[in-house]
């Protein structure tokens, strides 16, 4: 069994994280994530309220004895999010880790701490990984240029920024955005972090919530089959490449205002689509790792082939050295 100090300090069994997915994050899918050892996050928004979230959590603890965590993604909104009372709910549901993502997690710290809940962090840089870890972060999760969701404005992928950030940072940090197999794993531990969160690879596993439309389609995909939009707004988005992604594409590059593809990047027509596997009706994110996806594996059976795989290619690179 791999173990490094982001297991050991937060106590889980393997250095394999599913992130936070927005509609995807649910009990279905973070039960068998915890049952297999993985350190597996509930994303709190999928809940429509703070009370939702709260029931959520209750309903994944009937499914597992096993720990869990919730993610809470701090971005502007059209229609205000109570943040305060979300993380509140966290606390009061004895949830003991949260994923923070998107602004700075300063202003809910005191009452993650209060609470005992330890914080990852997503980041998209180091600078922002060195700020999280002033405002007292306990981990960070660097996010390089393929993943899927919000790679940030800097374009640096992981085999830069990994080693980048492991070499300023000096809590536990795992690595984030093209992760799918041993090989990253393996990679990813070599290169400085301590384990690897997914998100893509996960949506092709039988237990996630998705339409099996999209299952198929992430494993006939290429690391072709991914596209940028919101760039024109310094929102950069990484999504799969479909005809409404197109669609936005082109408007960016005629000079449109977001008023102008807001009805077409809209997050409940994204999950609609994606619950009724309808690849075209929507954007739904999927990372570059959709080049490496070739199965539909339980989530046990995946994150049991990663470490077991990670395992092996280490030892067999060692004895290089012999």
């Amino acid at each position: 069994m791999l173990k490094t100090r982001f297991t050991e300090e937060f106590g889980f069994k393997q250095p394999v994280v599913c992130g936070g997915m927005m509609g995807i994050g649910i009990a279905e899918l973070i039960a068998p994530c915890a049952e297999a050892g993985a350190l597996a996050f509930l994303t709190a928004l999928t809940q429509n309220t703070p009370e939702g979230l709260v029931k959520e959590v209750e309903r994944t603890r009937g499914m597992t004895d096993q720990p869990f965590g919730v993610n809470l993604t701090i971005l502007p909104t059209i229609n205000p999010v109570p943040y305060d009372e979300y993380a509140e709910a966290i606390v009061g549901s004895g949830i003991k880790v949260v994923e923070t993502a998107g602004r700075s997690p300063e202003p809910y710290m005191e009452t993650f701490k209060a609470g005992g809940v330890k914080v990852i962090h997503k980041c998209t840089s180091v600078r922002h990984a060195l700020k999280a870890e002033k405002v007292g972060v306990d981990a960070i999760s660097i996010d390089g240029f393929e993943c899927a969701g919000h790679p940030g404005e800097d374009d640096i992928p992981g085999l830069i920024l990994i080693p980048a950030a492991a070499n300023m940072v000096k809590i536990p940090m795992i690595a984030s955005g093209g992760f799918g197999d041993g090989r990253g794993l393996a990679a990813a531990l070599m290169l400085g972090a301590e384990g690897i969160n997914m998100g893509t690879r996960f949506m092709a596993t039988k237990e996630a919530p998705l339409h099996q439309n999209i299952k198929d389609k992430l494993v006939s995909s290429s690391e072709l089959d991914t596209t940028l939009i919101n760039r024109t707004f310094r929102n950069t988005s990484r999504v799969f490449k479909n005809s409404i992604a197109e669609q936005v594409a082109a408007k960016e590059a005629e000079g449109a205002e977001f008023a102008d593809i807001q009805e077409l990047v809209a997050g409940v027509r994204g999950r609609d689509a994606m619950s009724k596997g309808d690849l075209e009706g929507g954007i739904w994110t999927a990372g570059m790792i959709t080049g490496l996806i070739n199965d539909i594996p339980s989530v046990a059976e995946l994150i049991t082939r990663i470490t077991a795989d990670a395992e092996e290619i280490m030892r067999a690179k060692m004895e290089m050295i012999a």
